[in-house]
This record gives structure tokens, sequence and C-alpha cells, in this order.
């Protein structure tokens, strides 16, 4: 095989980061996969460029360099980006695959716009695109491993890479590392649901802290981990083995029903700073949150109270909330968030809208069957932007006037100054300037208004239309600025329901009709 030009491009962002907050922390949100993918091409032997874009910079300037394979990872609300640059590069002569999130959300749609689509990606599946590395047009090949890798490249390999998005965080950089896969939950919208816990070797972990350690003087590790510490000894003892008392700082998504005080006390000794569980619903999931039978009021206080104790020891909590899932019902579950938020006034709350990201889940599959899914443009599904689904006890106005109320009472003055004042350190600066940044209120309150003005918003939400309003249109428009034009014709809509129009197949193994054998796909 000849040497190829290989450019891997980590989509952090869908366009120019305006808020404050996201050009302080985007760069930190880079996938460790792309910079994986990146450690394996080189390691073939290819020439590889690196890409990781923030929104801080020109992305059509990036792209001006030829490449003979480009590889791109994108969460599905920068998949139309995605579209634009593969767009640009396939006129270049260039082969373009995705992989990340979206791939594995929507491959159905993917497969229009790229030459391989990746479900869940190991060593093998990368060989195999650089071996073929012929365009398939019009339908892209697909592929994907049964499983997520048993092995990845250590730190000490990636660390090109992790240096290269490292470079574009303008304030605090934190290295992205991770110890497992999969997460042994089964919350019915998550992604990582369906897909086996799967740890990686604890000796591979000791050795790449070590590696840090003789390279960063007092770095900050982000854990990406679905489940941070399900196998908790084995964590705290590799960290134990191998890192001094404070010379390294973590964060992790965990859930509370691994957070129990000893466990916290633990990883505060051992430089934990920032933890982020996921409590998702006062009437479900109670296995997570470690509250049993306990819903309503009950589990509020409850998880009030746990909050309160992690807040002790570490002096960053972020809590993750959904909302608009089947369980709820009328204003109570948005009196018991205000309710939770002044039990808790030092945690910062985040608020997701129930999205159903194609093949993400099971779930999504009885959404689609039912005709509750609308078709956003990928552009707004972010958990934020849009909710494309129809909520089950609510109509539009409601959900809208309650997450409107709800999101304003996080945000109001007297929530900012309680939080500020029960943080300490770094924090308090971080969840004032993450506060004061974000635009959630007034893009909400203009939909709101939309819903009630505009009879083609309403049309489309109520699932009479599936004519995208010029809303949403000139949106996407204006923040893809010169990407816009390379936007292929069709790719700002989709089938919302492929899922149900395709085969029943497992997350992350594509289907059948997708993975065209290889001399089919060369015919």
């Amino acid at each position: 095989m000849r040497r190829l030009r290989i450019t891997v491009l980590d989509l952090v962002t869908k366009g120019t980061a305006k808020r404050l907050f996201a050009r302080i922390m985007n760069a930190n949100l880079a996938s460790i996969m792309p910079q994986v993918v990146a450690t394996w091409c080189e390691a073939m032997g290819h020439e590889v460029r690196y890409l990781c874009y923030t929104g801080s910079d020109d992305l059509s300037r990036e792209l001006l360099e030829d490449a003979d394979i480009v590889f791109i990872s994108a969460f599905s609300r920068a998949a139309q980006t995605a579209y634009a640059v593969s767009n640009l590069y396939r006129r270049r002569g260039a082969v373009t695959v995705l992989g990340g999130p979206h791939a594995r959300c929507y491959p159905e749609d993917a497969a229009k716009y790229f030459d391989y689509v990746l479900g869940l990606t190991d060593k093998t599946i990368v060989e195999d695109v650089l071996k073929d590395g012929a365009p398939h047009r019009p339908l892209g090949r697909c592929l994907g491993a049964a499983t997520q890798p048993l092995e990845l490249p250590s730190l000490r390999e990636r660390w090109r890479f992790v240096e290269a998005a490292l470079a574009r965080a303008p304030l605090m950089g934190i290295v992205p590392m991770i110890g497992s896969m999969g997460c042994p939950y089964s919350c019915s919208f998550c992604i990582d649901s369906t897909v086996d816990y799967q740890p990686l070797a604890f000796d591979r972990l000791r050795e790449d802290l070590r590696f840090l350690l003789g390279r960063r003087r007092r770095p900050m590790v982000g854990w990406h981990d679905p489940n941070f510490g399900v196998r908790f000894d084995d964590y705290m003892e590799a960290i134990e083995d191998v890192v001094p008392a404070g010379r390294i700082r973590f964060i992790a998504e965990s859930s509370l029903s691994l957070l129990s005080e000893p466990h916290i006390s633990r990883m505060k000794r051992n430089g934990f700073v920032g933890l982020l569980p996921g409590i998702e619903s006062w009437y479900a999931h109670g296995n997570k949150s470690r509250t049993g039978a306990n819903v309503g009021l009950d589990k509020v206080r409850q998880v009030a109270d746990q909050v309160n104790m992690i807040l002790r020891h570490v002096p960053f909590v972020q809590t993750n909330f959904v909302f608009g899932l089947d369980c709820d019902r009328g204003a109570e579950p948005f009196d018991l968030t205000k309710q939770f938020i002044d039990l808790a006034p030092g945690v910062y709350p985040a608020f997701s809208l129930l999205t159903a990201y194609g093949r993400a889940a099971p779930l999504n599959l009885d959404l689609q069957r039912a005709g509750r899914v609308r078709p956003f443009p990928f552009y707004f599904l972010d958990s934020v932007h849009a909710m494309n689904v129809q909520p089950e006890h609510y109509d539009w106005n409601e959900i809208y006037d309650r997450m409107l109320d709800l999101t304003r009472h996080a945000l109001s003055a007297s929530s900012v100054t309680q939080r500020f004042l029960a943080n300490r350190g770094g924090t308090r600066l971080l969840n004032l300037v993450r506060a004061r940044s974000t635009r959630r209120i007034r893009f909400q309150s203009t939909v709101r208004g939309l819903l009630d003005s505009d009879p083609s918003v309403r049309r489309f939400f109520d699932g009479d239309s599936e004519v995208l309003p010029d809303f949403y249109r000139h949106k996407v428009q204006a923040t893809m600025g010169p990407l816009w034009e390379a936007l292929p014709e069709g790719a700002l809509m989709h089938d919302q329901n492929a899922y149900l129009h395709g085969e029943p197949v497992e997350i992350g193994v594509l289907p059948a009709k997708l993975r065209r054998p290889r001399a089919a796909a060369n015919g």
C-alpha cells in the first residue's frame, strides 16, 4: 500500500464559537477516537494531519491542504458541517470517512455524503478502509465492528495529537483519557446503554499516568468513560500506585450510585476536582442515583443531600437532567428541579430536552413507530435547540413555557449568586461565565414566540408539515457561513424514521444492506 496523505478532523463544534464559555472550553471537548485513528494511520506509515476544530479558527482555511483520505468525527449537531467538508474534499479527489456518534446514529443518511461510514471502530476497520481506499458513490460503504476495541494506543503514542488539541485551549487544557467503554446501566435514551461495559487494561492506565506526569507539571485529566468508576477500587489503586498526592487533577462523569461518601473521600485524596453525575429524572432511573423506589420530592431531598456531601469534597459538580420523558407530567418535574437547585445551590444543573438520535437507542424505534419524531435538521439536535420528539403528556406551548421558567430560575441573579457563594476556587468563575454566556433562554423564547406567530413553525412541530420553516433554515445558513455553499443538495433534511424503515440491528453494527461486500462496493 502506498503512503497516503491522511487528514483526521475532529469537529468539536458546528461553527464559529461566539460564547465566551465555548471559546474557553471547546478544545477540552476533543474526542479520543480521532486521536486513536490518527495514531493507527501514522503507525501504518502514512502521513497524518490532525485537526481539532473548536470554532475559534476559520475552518475553510484549515481545509486548504490536499489529502488522499479524510477521516471526520462528528456529533449529529455538526453533521451539516461534516457533510459540507466531505463535499469539498470529494470535489478535490479525496476519499472521505465519517466516524463518531453521528455515523452510529444515522448511517443511512451519512452514506449519501461519505465514501465510508464507520460504526464501532477498531484497528482492523481502519486498515480495511485504507487498503480499499476507493470512492464509493452514490452510496458510501458502511463498516462496523461487533464490539469496541479491546485496546487503544497509549497516551504516549497519541501524545502529539493530544498536544495539538490542547494548543487550542486558551486558558485550561484537559487531557483526555479513558479506562472503559460501554455502560452497565440501560437508560432507554442513551447511546451507550446497549454497548457492553468493557474495562481497558489497568496496567496501561498506570503507564499513561506515568507518561503524563513526565510531560505536565500539574495536569488536569478528563475521563471519557461513559460511567467512570464501575470498577472503583481498580481505578483508585491504579491512580494511587502512580500519582503522588496533588500532582494530577481529575474530572469524570459518573453515577450517584457509585458516589458514596467513602468513595468520594478517596476520590478527593486522589485529586478529583469535578464530577458530572446523571440524575436524568425524578421518576425513573433510580438505580443510577441509588434512590431505589424513592420518586418525586423524596428523591429530590435524598439526591440534594448526596450532592451537597459531594460538594464538601469536590469543588465542581454538574447534574444532568432530561425533560420530556414519558414519565413526566404537568408542572411537578420542573418544580421539583427548582427545589433541588435551591436545596443544592452549589451544583450546576444541565438541562436536556429529550432527543431521539436515529439508531442511538432502542427507545427511538418505538418513538418512530408512534410517529412522534420530527425532522429537525441535525444542526439543532444538541438537546438544547430542538426537541425532536413530540412529548407524550405536554403540548409544545406547555413544554417550552415550563422549560423556560425552569431555566430562568436556574440562571436568575439569585441562583447565580447563591451558586457563586457556595462554590470555591476556580469553579466560581467557571460557573459564573457559563451562566452569563448562555443563549438558551433567548433562543427558546424565540421558538416559543414562533409557535404562536408563525403557522409554518406550528405545522412543523405538530407533524402536519415536513417543510422546514425559514427561521431554522436561516439559522443554519448563518452559522455555516461559506460552508453553506458546499452543503450537498438535500443534506439539510433527513428521513427521521430511517431506523424504522431499515433493518433492526444492534447499536454500532450497521445494517446488512449498508455493509456492502467489497466486490459490490467496487463495482
